[in-house]
C-alpha cells in the first residue's frame, strides 16, 4: 500500500518531510512562512508542552482589564473618600452673610479687583472636645485677630494685627439669641463675645474702612493639629518659660515645638517678655511667620502623608463663609499664594499707644493708623522695618506710647516726581517683621 502524503506539520503522513522540501530545500521559500522566519532569524526550537489556545489568551487579557478597572474604580472610590472628609471638616458660616447683609448699606465698598481681604479669627473657646483644658471662660472671644490682605497681583501680602485690649466703638450687634447688644466704646475682643464674627467684622470695617471678603475662624485644637501636620515648628527662646497656665516649661535656646507647646507659647503672657500684649503679638507674628515658611517647603506641599493630614487639621477646626467653604475655592486662594516669596509677607500691629483712660488699654494713634488703613485699601505695598527686639537683644521696656511706626533712617525716598519747589513726602513706615525673618535671628 503506497504511503500517502498527509497535511504539512503532519508527520504521521509525511508532513514534515514535505514541509521540509518546501521550506528547507533548494525550493523558493513561501514569504511569510515559518521557512522566512527561520532563514532570517536561525532554526524555530521546538516547543514543550500544550500549545496555548486562543481562547486562554483572550480570558487573560479580560481579567486583566477588569483588575486595572478594579483597582482604578477603588482608587477613585478613595480618592473621593479623603475629599469627601475634607469637605465634611469645614462648617459654612451662613448665618454670619446673613447678618452682614442686614447692614451692606454702613460697609464700605468691595476691595479694588483681585485684591482681597480675610478676617483670620482665633477663637478662645471653651466648647468642643479638649478646649476646656485651657481654662473656663464665659462664652468666647477673639484670642487672636488678624487682617490680612492679599495684594490683587499677588506678589505680596500684609498681616495686620489687632490688639484685644485696643479701645474701639462697637456697633449695635445681635446676639446668638435673637437679641440686639447697644453699641458702646469697649475692648476689641468684646465684639466676638457680643455678636460673634459679624459683630468682630462690622467693628474691623468701620474702624478701617476696609471692606471685609472673607472670614476664617480657627479654634485651639485646630491650631495645635496643624502644627503637629507639619512636624512642628522651630523657635529660640531667649529666657526660660514656665507658665503653668500655658502647660509650657522650657528651657532658654532653640526648639522645636510640638502643637500643644506651640499653642502655649503663643498664649502666654506673664511668663514671657514684659508681660504685655504687644509682646505676645509679636511672637504670635513670628510664629505665624515660621509656619508659613515650613507649610512653603517642598517637605509638605510636596509630601502627600504631610499634606494631607495638615489639609485634615485646617478644615477640621475651620469655619468660613460660604464663598470659601469648599476645598476647591480653598484650593485656589491657597494657589493664587504660593507664589508670594516669604519676604513679602509682612506681618505688624495696628499703630497704637495707652488709652487715656486706662494705662492697661490701648487706642489708635493718628496719623499713622489711617495712614496703615488708607495703604491696605488702597492696595498700596506697605514698607516695614525689623523691631528693634528682633535683633536678638532683650525686649525693651513698655513705653506709654507704642505707634507702630519705625523711626525714619536715612534720606526719605520719594513717592513720585515732586513739584518744583516742594519737598518728596517719604512712604510711611511701619514696625514690623517677614516671614523670612527666623525667630532665631
Amino acid at each position: 500500500m503506497t504511503d500517502r502524503a498527509g497535511p504539512p506539520g503532519d508527520p504521521e503522513h509525511g508532513g514534515e518531510r514535505e514541509q521540509g522540501k518546501a521550506y528547507g530545500g533548494a525550493g523558493p521559500p513561501r514569504p511569510g512562512g515559518p521557512g522566512d522566519r527561520g532563514a532570517r532569524w536561525g532554526p524555530r526550537p521546538g516547543r514543550e508542552g500544550p500549545v496555548p489556545r486562543p481562547f486562554l489568551r483572550r480570558r487573560w487579557v479580560r481579567w486583566t482589564a477588569a483588575g486595572t478597572a478594579v483597582a482604578l474604580l477603588g482608587a477613585g472610590f478613595g480618592a473621593w473618600a479623603l475629599y469627601d472628609r475634607l469637605q465634611g471638616n469645614i462648617t459654612r458660616d451662613d448665618a454670619v452673610i446673613a447678618e452682614l447683609e442686614r447692614h451692606e448699606k454702613e460697609r464700605p465698598l468691595p476691595s479694588k479687583q483681585g485684591a482681597l481681604n480675610i478676617l483670620l479669627v482665633g477663637s478662645d473657646t471653651r466648647a468642643g472636645q479638649g478646649n476646656g483644658q485651657y481654662g473656663s471662660t464665659r462664652g468666647q472671644r477673639s484670642d487672636t485677630v488678624i487682617l490680612l490682605h492679599l495684594a490683587a497681583d499677588r506678589r505680596n501680602a500684609t498681616a495686620m494685627s489687632i490688639p484685644r485690649d485696643l479701645m474701639v466703638d462697637i456697633p449695635s450687634c445681635r446676639r446668638a439669641d435673637g437679641r440686639s447688644a447697644p453699641a458702646r466704646t469697649a475692648q476689641f475682643n468684646y465684639a466676638y463675645s457680643y455678636g460673634g464674627t459679624a459683630c468682630t467684622i462690622r467693628t474691623v470695617e468701620r474702624m478701617t474702612r476696609i471692606r471685609v471678603d472673607h472670614h476664617m475662624v480657627v479654634d485651639f485644637q485646630g491650631f495645635k493639629r496643624m502644627v503637629d501636620a507639619v512636624d512642628g515648628v522651630r523657635i529660640c527662646l531667649k529666657q526660660p518659660m514656665d507658665d503653668k497656665d500655658a502647660h509650657v516649661r522650657l528651657p532658654a535656646g532653640e526648639h522645636t515645638l510640638d502643637g500643644e507647646q506651640s499653642l502655649g507659647y503663643v498664649r502666654a503672657r506673664k511668663s514671657l517678655g514684659d508681660g504685655s500684649d504687644t509682646d505676645r503679638m509679636e511672637r504670635q507674628q513670628q510664629f505665624l511667620g515660621a509656619l508659613v515658611d515650613k507649610v512653603q517647603s517642598n517637605g509638605v506641599l510636596l509630601n502627600p502623608g504631610k499634606l494631607y493630614p495638615l489639609l485634615d487639621a485646617a478644615t477640621s477646626s475651620l469655619t468660613t463663609d460660604p464663598a470659601i467653604a469648599s476645598l476647591i475655592d480653598l484650593y485656589d486662594l491657597v494657589r493664587s499664594m504660593r507664589n508670594i516669596p516669604t519676604k513679602e509677607v509682612r506681618f505688624l500691629t495696628v499703630p497704637r499707644e495707652a488709652y487715656a483712660g486706662d494705662p492697661n488699654r490701648d487706642q489708635l494713634v493718628e496719623p499713622a493708623a489711617s495712614e496703615l488703613f488708607t495703604l491696605l485699601r488702597e492696595d498700596e505695598p506697605v514698607h516695614i522695618t525689623p523691631r528693634p527686639s528682633d535683633s536678638g537683644a532683650p525686649s525693651p521696656s513698655p513705653s506709654p506710647t507704642d505707634t507702630g511706626r519705625a523711626a525714619p533712617s536715612g534720606p526719605p525716598a520719594p513717592t513720585g516726581i515732586p513739584e518744583a519747589g516742594t519737598t518728596p513726602v517719604p512712604d510711611p513706615t511701619f514696625s514690623g517683621n517677614s516671614a523670612a525673618r527666623s525667630a532665631c535671628e
